[in-house]
């Protein structure tokens, strides 16, 4: 089975990342998208709990049939980094074929990521182009100009009507009914 891996935050999941997922699906040689929230956040930045983003992704995704969201980082005891991580997936289904989904705009960064070269061995990775980030190796801008630091800081002001569109419905009455990214819930 040809599944492609797709990590991150998702603090919270937005409209870019489940048409990543629809991008990945239509486009590419792949039978399965496998979101992976981290556990905990490699370089410590503060997020939302594990359970509430796991929830967010399954809220966002459940729609989509070949979509499927993993809790690996938490079974391995909370390792972060993607080589172990894939490692793992490797070695737990040795029938799969995988590949990596990042989008152009972690591109950048990714040879800076430990064992980026074994990660591109096991997974070559799938660049999705983003609007607004120009990168080698990305293809035409599929994904919008929307980021969770974005949809975080309109929680903050109280700004809900900026999130209709740029937040699956059932993620904003997840956020909502738990106070999340609220100074004050």
């Amino acid at each position: 089975m040809k599944v492609a891996v797709f990590g991150g935050s998702f603090n919270p999941p937005h409209v870019a990342h489940v048409l990543a997922c629809a991008v990945l699906l239509s486009i590419e040689d792949i039978d399965q998208v496998l979101v992976v929230p981290t556990y905990k956040h490699p370089f410590a930045k503060a997020l939302a709990p594990f359970e509430d983003r796991v929830r967010m992704c399954e809220l966002a995704t459940e729609w989509m049939a070949k979509v499927v969201v993993s809790r690996v980082e938490e079974e391995m005891g909370g390792e972060s980094r993607t080589l172990r991580t894939l490692e793992h997936l490797a070695t737990s289904h040795p029938d799969w074929s995988l590949r990596l989904a990042i989008g152009a705009d972690i591109l950048a960064e990714a040879p800076r990521w430990f064992g980026f070269v074994e990660i591109v061995k096991l997974a070559p990775p799938i660049v999705l182009g983003r609007a607004g980030v120009s990168a080698p190796g990305a293809g035409p801008p599929l994904l919008p100009e929307v980021s969770s630091s974005q949809v975080r800081d309109a929680i903050l002001r109280g700004a809900w009507d900026e999130l209709e569109k740029l937040v699956p419905r059932a993620v904003l009455n997840h956020v909502r009914a738990r106070g999340l990214y609220a100074a004050v819930a």
